[in-house]
């Protein structure tokens, strides 16, 4: 049975998925051996590429991009359980574009390629235009595949040249960056005597995975992969099966201390006169900070917009909202995990992106990005970073990244911007609205200082080609502040940039900075994956909603369309429970991981992440709750504010 260009051998409820891609010429029955030898753990699955088949009647495609982009959107709700890609020959591209374009839609867990060279290598197709069938058909020949007997048969033969010319035409207009990579791991497969590549040329599929790579050979040659289902098959379940039991979530283990095991880590350690580095109260972190940052970075950092009536009622909207915990629920065993943007996550909470992190600590970013591997949360990363995109990917391991995104005014540098993030693992994008202008800060303007003017948090700009072929001279640290500052926000973006955006990238795009319900529903109405509600920690508009005050209603807004995050104030576990309970699916930790790195580098980082999870594990605990999926908004009340007296 083929549905949306996916045909599916057998219904298996099985632990994992495998989809399969055809080389050139080929369709999706290719794969029929395979799917009859696999185990009954693994339901496969095959892409029927237009034109061929039961979809014979429709145009070929023309591009290997347009075969990826169908793929991906099929596929896209393909989040239960872990997905596998596999490509033959052509469908290795095709495959590893999927892959790509399924970046926060669906998780793939690794790529099989077998018989291709890497994305970015010379393919050295011919022009098939140039030569005859006779012609064609010898290549045929000499690579194998089809039947002496189909070759026979001048209908058949000629149906299968109008299928591999189209396919080899796609094959010679598609071009990939040498940067281009999945964050999935890679198993390249080749035949031992395929005649068009080599081991050697396997070697740079390593360059398009931030995961791991092999090379797996098998005898035979460039159709060794369909020639000997048997052995293919036993390669195809050992693999699976080891990727399955590695990315097992820790949590679900019965062994696996929970993240509230850090207390009694903490307090054992007690007994030999050993203290945490920083405070357990991360709301204590900030004057710490005042103490040991310079004036000029704790004024960045800390500083708000006005007077700080936003960034105060950010926290009194959360003290505001008190517990009703629930008794006697059976919660000794409980699992943080959520799914988020077709991935799940160990806790329903990423790092915000914060900007010049380089201010507070000279490893900046990349520490921040150290530390979020450990404990296996997300990082936003800024665009106004001290450190480039690539650099902190590099740091990343296989956790989610996401990448945020102030819509620059040249278009062509947000576009190579976006291109960066796809080419370097980013799993979405986050596309901050609320500061289209710096807001009034006075802790800043009374230091006089701007990071961004003395070069510092603009990495992502200096290192971007696009950026640097606007510049009069490319090697004047002011000629780049100058056009930074001239191109880095676009103060007359509307609904419409978010629109481009969307058609810019296969990437989700959440939309950051959102308070008004109308808002939310025509971010929802002109293409974002998801909603952030934030006023920016109080940085922007003095005198603005609390982002948690605001949550219920963009909330009910959205009614479920789109996943809801929140940030602005979060500072402890009871606080995620609050704002899971008011409507968000996450939240976003800003400031106290900032703190926690101008303090102790990569290791404060890690005690503030720690230390959040431990809070949350236990608020979980003693409210009665198992996991997030338990969090109702009967679990908190929001007592009356007291009245006033009357004179």
């Amino acid at each position: 049975m083929v549905m949306n260009g996916i045909r599916t051998f057998h219904h298996r409820d099985g632990a994992a998925r495998l989809v399969c891609f055809p080389h050139a010429g080929g369709g999706a029955s290719a794969f029929t051996a395979l799917a009859a030898a696999l185990p009954d753990d693994i339901e496969v699955h095959a892409v029927q590429y237009p034109g061929r088949q039961e979809r014979h009647r429709e145009p070929c495609a023309e591009t290997i991009e347009e075969l990826a982009a169908a793929a991906a959107t099929a596929l896209s709700g393909y989040d239960d359980r872990p997905l596998f890609l596999l490509g033959h020959s052509m469908g290795a591209l095709v495959a590893f574009e999927t892959a790509r374009r399924l970046r926060g839609r669906a998780e793939v867990t690794r790529v099989f390629a077998s018989a291709a060279r890497a994305p970015s290598a010379e393919w050295e197709e011919p022009d098939v235009d140039r030569l005859t069938d006779e012609q064609m058909v010898d290549g045929l020949r000499l690579l194998g595949g089809v039947p002496e007997a189909v070759l026979a048969d001048p209908e058949t033969t000629a149906e299968i040249l109008r299928q591999l010319r189209a396919d080899v035409r796609a094959l010679r207009r598609y071009r990939c960056g040498d940067r281009a990579a999945v964050a999935a791991p890679l198993t390249v497969v080749l035949g031992t005597r395929d005649p068009k590549n080599s081991v050697a040329q396997m070697a740079e599929w390593a360059r398009h995975t931030t995961g791991d790579h092999a090379v797996e050979t098998l005898p035979g040659g460039h159709f060794a992969l369909l020639e000997h289902p048997a052995e293919v098959a036993e390669l195809l379940t050992r693999s699976i099966r080891a990727d399955l039991d590695e990315h097992a979530n820790a949590a679900r283990r019965p062994d696996a201390p929970a993240p509230a095991d850090l207390v009694r880590r903490i307090l054992v350690a007690g007994l030999d006169g050993t203290r945490p580095p920083l405070s357990t109260d991360l709301t204590t972190l900030e004057e710490t900070a005042r103490s040991k940052l310079t004036p000029d970075a704790f004024a960045y950092v800390a500083g708000t917009a006005g007077s700080g009536a936003t960034g105060r009622a950010n926290r009194a909207a959360f003290e505001r909202r008190l517990l009703v915990p629930r008794m006697l629920r059976g919660t000794v065993r409980r699992d943080l995990g959520v799914r988020l943007a077709g991935q799940r996550l160990p806790a329903p909470v990423l790092l915000a992106p914060v900007a010049a992190q380089t201010v507070v600590h000279p490893e900046g970013e990349l520490a921040t990005a150290r530390a979020a591997a450990a404990v296996g949360l997300p990082f936003v990363l800024s665009t106004f970073a001290g450190h480039s995109l690539e650099e902190v990917a590099g740091q990343s391991g296989q956790v989610p990244r996401w990448f945020q995104l102030y819509l620059p005014s040249d278009r062509k540098v947000a576009e190579s911007l976006v291109r960066r993030a796809e080419a370097s693992g980013y799993t979405a994008i986050v596309l901050t609205v609320d500061a289209a202008w710096l807001g009034f800060r006075p802790m800043e303007l009374d230091n006089a200082y701007s990071p961004f003017l003395r070069g510092t948090g603009i990495a992502n700009f200096t290192t971007d080609p696009a950026f640097r072929a606007g510049l009069p001279d490319a090697s004047d640290p002011a000629a780049m502040v100058r056009r930074w500052a001239e191109i880095s926000i676009d103060p007359s973006a509307d609904w419409d940039g978010l629109a481009w955006l969307r058609e810019a990238t296969d990437l989700p795009v959440f939309v950051k900075g959102i308070l008004h319900p109308d808002d939310a529903r025509l971010a929802v109405e002109h293409g974002a994956h998801g909603l952030v509600v934030s006023n920016h920690g109080g940085r922007q508009l003095d005198g603005s909603v609390p982002a948690l005050d605001a949550l219920p209603a963009v909330s009910a807004a959205v009614a479920g369309r789109v996943p809801v995050l929140l940030d602005s104030g979060v500072r402890s576990g009871t606080d995620v429970i609050k704002a899971l309970a008011l409507g968000a699916d996450a939240v976003l930790l800003g400031r106290p991981y900032v703190y926690g790195l101008g303090l102790a580098g990569r290791q404060g980082v890690e005690h503030v992440l720690r230390s959040l999870l431990a809070d949350l594990d236990l608020a979980l605990a003693l409210t009665g709750c198992a996991s997030p999926a338990d969090i109702t908004p009967d679990l908190i009340t929001n007592p009356p504010l007291p009245s006033l007296p009357v004179d």
